[in-house]
């Protein structure tokens, strides 16, 4: 049974994104199922307003509670699953989020737009996610990496040869050096051993490659690993220039 995502949007459009590249396949596949859901639809406005000035005063304007509050309970007659809000209030997204909720069959995302949503409205809502501290012009700019994240972890999407688990940040790590042909490329070569087909090697250097990497570029990471008894040895050796 495929993955089930509703995305409740204001523009389902820009959700095309998903009809291509890996999830695009993975959606044919019957795998994961995509569906974005426009919240117009649901406002019993009948000039299809879903927004209106806020109580108070203030810039801009506020998404009403009532078309998201329909809207959602339409969506959950087919989807039961966590009802998770894009905003500033949430936790911030990670790699760690992104395994847990790809281990759900169903899943309702609500991108917010304009000043944010009515106050009353979160009572529908079982979660809120960030996806840093910066400012989009809507929920839909971090929805879409974020389901992207989430997908491409499912059992099936990635084919082996593009198995996540060697990805940045899975691990807690970031990712190791990696080359193609050819061979040289304006006098620099790949590493020799690479080209030695010395499995076990390849894989000792790759992860201290990742670990230096980690520790040089993301410091803030590389105080939260868990270092095994071989991590420390690769790193001891290559602090006394043995590797």
């Amino acid at each position: 049974m495929a993955v089930k995502i509703d995305i409740l949007t204001l523009f389902p459009e820009m959700f095309q994104v998903f009809n291509h590249s890996i999830i695009g396949k993975a959606k044919e596949k019957g795998i994961v199922e995509v569906n974005a859901v426009n919240i117009r639809d649901y406002t019993t406005n009948k000039h299809k307003k879903v927004d209106d000035y806020p109580y108070g005063g203030g810039a801009g304007m506020v998404m009403a509670s009532q078309p998201i509050a329909d809207c959602i309970k339409a969506v959950k007659n087919n989807n039961k699953g966590k009802v998770i809000f894009l905003g500033p209030r949430g936790v911030t997204f990670n790699q760690n989020m992104a395994k847990e909720l790809a281990k759900e069959s169903e899943l309702i995302f609500i991108c917010g737009h304009y000043e944010g949503i009515d106050e009353r409205t979160y009572k529908y809502i079982d979660m809120e996610i960030s996806l840093g501290d910066f400012v989009l012009t809507g929920g839909e700019m971090a929805c879409i990496p974020i389901v992207d994240s989430i997908c491409r972890i499912i059992p099936g999407v990635l084919s082996s040869s593009e198995s996540y688990t060697e990805e940045s940040f899975y691990s807690g790590l970031l990712e190791y050096p990696q080359y193609t042909r050819p061979e040289c490329f304006e006098g620099e070569s790949v590493p020799e051993i690479l080209l030695s087909g010395h499995h076990e090697n390849i894989r000792k250097w790759r992860r201290l490659q990742s670990l230096l990497i980690t520790k040089e570029k993301r410091p803030d990471l590389f105080k939260k690993l868990k270092l095994s008894e071989e991590d420390k040895k690769l790193l001891f050796k290559c602090q006394n220039k043995v590797l």
